[in-house]
């Protein structure tokens, strides 16, 4: 599943480097950009927001008292050139404060922050026991045990879903983003484009490369460092 963003600062140099890095993460879906916190105003109205690239220090209006503003407040992540805001951004619950300017390793590493914390929101608000879900497979429903799943692959309009209780990958139309949504977070990981991966599966991670029995799952260089945080990875 992605998340919809939206850039605000008034400076161009900065709405456009936020552009650029945004356009390199999968899960990031740009939804439009503001030069002050008036503009931003009327995207949220257009549609629902799960992120905001904040400016702080613009004209009319700062930030932090556009944040405080907001009876329904997305994720934040500040992105400024003063340091001294970070103490009001902590009380504020911001996902992250970035320091201008922003490296692309530090942005990924914002970014997955804020994915976490909405898979982690999705999760309490579906509030489901379920372990098991079911999949249209030619005219029938196939009920699959999410334990028996190891890993799930995305092919346009189809999936596929491979399982220890079959020889062969169960084919169902769909999307991995819609399948993405059935799935119980904390078990399951988008680690890149086309694939979701049980973390309950892993044998062993290379370059960049999961290994699940005889199959070898790719990593995206964003999903990464998500990754070993799902596992628990003490580096």
């Amino acid at each position: 599943m992605k998340l919809r963003c939206i850039v605000v600062d008034d400076e161009p140099l900065g709405r456009n480097l936020m552009v650029e890095n945004i356009s390199l993460i999968p899960f990031l879906e740009l939804v439009g950009t503001a030069k002050n916190a008036f503009e931003a105003m009327e995207l949220l109205e257009s549609g629902d927001i799960d992120l905001i690239f904040l400016d702080i220090q613009m004209p009319g209006m700062t930030g932090t008292k556009f944040v405080e503003s907001l009876t329904q407040k997305p994720m934040i992540i500040f992105v400024t050139a003063y340091e001294e805001f970070a103490v009001e951004s902590y009380n504020l619950e911001v996902v992250d404060y970035l320091m201008k300017p922003v490296s692309v390793e530090r942005f990924t590493k914002a970014a997955n922050k804020a994915y976490e914390r909405f898979n982690l929101n999705a999760r309490e608000s579906r509030g489901t026991d379920l372990d098991y879900m079911f999949v249209n497979v030619e005219y029938s429903l196939v009920k699959i045990s999410f334990d028996t799943i190891t890993h799930i692959e995305g092919l346009k309009d189809y999936i596929k879903i491979f399982v220890t209780t079959a020889a062969h990958p169960i084919l169902t139309k769909s999307t991995l983003k819609g399948i993405e949504e059935k799935l119980p977070g904390g078990k399951f990981l988008r680690v890149q484009k086309s694939f979701i991966v049980n973390l309950d599966k892993i044998e062993s991670i290379r370059n960049h490369r999961i290994s699940i029995g005889k199959f070898e799952i790719p990593v995206s260089d964003s999903s990464m460092e998500s990754l070993l945080d799902a596992i628990k990875y003490n580096k």
